[in-house]
């Protein structure tokens, strides 16, 4: 019998998870589902469920404790925070201070068992650092994203408020679910809501991520 869905499919489509960029690299190719008449490129939602399966499944097999989520983005800093919170890991936002993986002397210095990455081209250096201390790296990816140095991925829309909540929201459920610490899914406390970030202001929200961020991607190395 086949495994049920984490959640059903339309959450995903109404949270816009489903939703990559305009651009494409030949990496993400094989996980892009279709390309909309807007020109966004449009991921699969049993592909981004079972994805998110395996992650849970790979990250549960490290010492939580020292695991590392990392997000300089600010629609996934207060999903990275929650995740952290929920499985008693450690939350990097904002600015990640190099050497933070390689510098023993530096204040700042973490030893991760494991990285879980928000968006690998806006948090490179955290992924060249976990790369050279061959820590495993799990990253949330886009249409737009090179998957060098990532060990595993998850094809999301990265840049969506709501589609960050959800994705870490699901990551840090089923992880507890893997360690035993939870049985089921009504025994996680948290709430999807608490893993959505507030926004401070009224205003156009960037819910796909992509308008914005088609502006500012580079074309370089990006398959048609």
């Amino acid at each position: 019998m086949a495994e049920k869905n984490l959640v059903p499919l339309d959450k995903y489509l109404k949270t816009g998870a489903h939703i990559g960029t305009k651009f494409k690299t030949g990496d993400m190719a094989r996980y892009i589902f279709k390309k909309r008449k807007d020109g966004l490129n449009v991921l699969d939602v049993e592909n981004i469920d079972e994805r998110i399966k395996i992650a849970a499944e790979m990250i549960s097999e490290f010492e939580l404790g020292k695991a590392v989520v990392v997000s300089r983005r600010a629609y996934g800093q207060t999903p990275a925070q929650e995740f952290a919170k929920a499985l008693g890991a450690k939350a990097l936002i904002e600015r990640f201070v190099p050497g933070t993986f390689t510098n023993p002397r530096g204040k700042e210095f973490i030893e991760p068992s494991i990285v879980i990455i928000t968006d690998p081209e806006v948090d490179s250096q955290a992924v060249a650092e976990a790369t050279k201390i061959k820590v495993p790296v799990v990253a949330l990816c886009s249409t737009n994203n090179s998957l060098k140095n990532i060990d595993l991925i998850i094809p999301i829309n990265n840049k969506g408020r709501k589609s960050l909540a959800l994705v870490y929201w699901l990551l840090a459920r089923e992880i507890l679910k893997k360690k035993g610490i939870i049985k089921k899914d009504e025994d996680f406390s948290a709430k999807l809501s608490d893993f959505e970030y507030e926004l401070k202001e009224e205003g156009r929200e960037e819910e796909i991520g992509a308008a914005e961020e088609n502006k500012k991607t580079s074309p370089k190395n990006i398959s048609k």
